[in-house]
This record gives C-alpha cells, structure tokens and sequence, in this order.
C-alpha cells in the first residue's frame, strides 16, 4: 500500500476488498489481522443464526451481521459478528454507525487476545453500544456477555461449556457453547 500521513476512515474504506485480511483503524493507525481460521468461521456462522433466529422469535427489528465495517468515534473496527438495527442495514452500503449498534461479538483469536479482550470493549463502551460479548475458545468455549453500565462494560454472565445458560438481553437466547466451534 501507497500511504502518507495518518488514516482516515474514509482511507480504510476506498481500500480494495481483501478476504484475506481484515482492516481497521484504531486512532489514526491502520490494524492489518489475518482471516480468522475454520474453528472461527464455524463458530461465528453458528452464533449468527442462533442469534438471528432468536431476534426473528422476538420480532426484534435487527440483522445480524458478520464481519461489517463499524464507524466508531475513533475509528473503525470489524467487529466478528454485529447486531444492529434493521433500518440501518437499509441501503447497501459497507459499514454501519456504532449509533445503530445493539451488540457486537469478539471471537477471541490467537493473534488477537490483547484487542479482542481490553482494546475492542474500551472503545465498544466509548461509542455506547449497549451490549458485548466474547466468545473464549480455549481452554473450553465460554461466552463472556457484558452490559455497558456508566460508561463501562459490566460483566452480567458466563456461559460454560456443556451447560445451557439462558439470556435476556438484547432478545431471549438459549445458549450452550460447546456446539459452536465443534465439528
């Protein structure tokens, strides 16, 4: 990439598609991560039609996205998976504002723990999206689920591995994690 001087949204957007690596801009710095392996992708493809199943039970007005451009006030992310409201999924575009945002989902990656786990919900909080929730592979699956109190995400649930934890929030959900990244 030919590049001077500091990013732009606007920068990161006009980049060439690349399924082999994902962008963002945290502050003024492009982030460069690799596509996520198969466990991952099985995982998120999981997550998201539970998700949107659930969302379509509760007639909650929202799409469940993977992978999409999120604007932040400080920059742009690519959240693994989003929930966001439908009127703002309306034109075809390739991002959506953090304003629209119900819940984002971090898949912890390998190479992503440290963002994944401290940076990604400091800035989820900063831009007020309501819930968040990461999903831990190792040493057994476990969905972290966090709710955005004064300005912070509060931890409010854990769902571990072979038990199956019922959840509220943003819609009604069912939820063991051992199924989503077994073969």
């Amino acid at each position: 990439m030919d590049h001077t001087g500091p990013w732009t949204v606007a920068d990161v957007l006009a980049l060439p598609e690349d399924r082999t690596t994902r962008y963002e801009l945290l502050g003024e710095s492009l982030v460069m991560s690799p596509a996520p392996g198969i466990r991952h992708q099985r995982a998120s493809f999981r997550l998201a039609m539970m998700l949107d199943t659930a969302a379509r039970a509760a007639k909650a007005p929202v799409e469940v996205l993977e992978a999409i451009n999120v604007i932040l006030p400080s920059g742009l992310v690519v959240p693994d998976l989003v929930v966001t409201d439908a009127g703002a999924t309306a034109e075809d575009g390739v991002s959506v504002d953090a304003e629209d945002v119900v819940l984002v989902v971090e898949l912890v990656s390998p190479g992503n723990r440290t963002v994944d786990r401290k940076f990604k919900p400091m800035l989820y909080a900063e831009a007020a999206i309501p819930h968040f929730w990461r999903l831990e592979f190792d040493p057994a699956p476990m969905l972290v689920v966090h709710e955005l109190g004064d300005g912070r995400y509060v931890e409010r649930t854990t769902a571990l591995a072979g038990a199956t934890t019922h959840l509220e929030t943003p819609f009604p959900l069912d939820i063991d994690p051992a199924g989503l990244s077994r073969q």
